[in-house]
């Protein structure tokens, strides 16, 4: 499971093996089911970019918007076509108007430009050992790479 803030202040939580997401209101104590699709059978990353939902998926090696209409019900998931090859989306933030994303499949950090359905995709390191994880903060960029037992940094351009 993977968490993000929300716009509307609430906690979302992608549950990776049962292809569903839900959705922890501010003030509540019990999270509510917020979308199931079977195309999320194994989403993990979670962030909001502009106050848009997106997540990917780290077994089909997918990316996916979640549409959400004004009663803030989920619509099904809308599939971002990647301009180049990414194994294994794990963990993803956004920042800067981009998505950070770990690529534990291919041992990459990219950062992806969203245009409509299209993700521009920038590596910004490569030959890492298991990348899982991203978080941005400021003008700097961390990473884990679960293989190594390290955690790394690199501007943000």
């Amino acid at each position: 499971m993977v968490t993000a803030g929300g716009p509307d202040k609430a906690l979302y939580i992608s549950d990776t093996a049962n292809a569903k997401i839900y959705r922890l209101a501010a003030g509540s104590q019990v999270p509510e089911l917020f979308l199931e699709n079977r195309q999320l059978l194994g989403v993990d990353g979670i962030t909001f970019l502009d106050g848009v939902l997106y997540v990917n998926n780290v077994i089909f090696s997918k990316l996916y918007r979640i549409p959400v209409d004004a009663a803030g019900k989920a619509g099904a998931p809308v599939d971002i076509w990647m301009d180049a090859p990414v194994k294994g989306p794990d963990g993803m933030r956004a920042a800067k108007g981009k998505l950070f994303l770990a690529e534990n499949g291919a041992g990459k950090v990219d950062a992806l430009t969203i245009e409509g359905d299209v993700a521009h995709v920038t590596v910004l390191r490569e030959g890492l050992n298991t990348p899982t994880g991203v978080e941005p903060s400021g003008d700097t960029l961390w990473f884990t790479e679960r293989g190594a037992g390290k955690v790394w940094s690199i501007p943000i351009r």
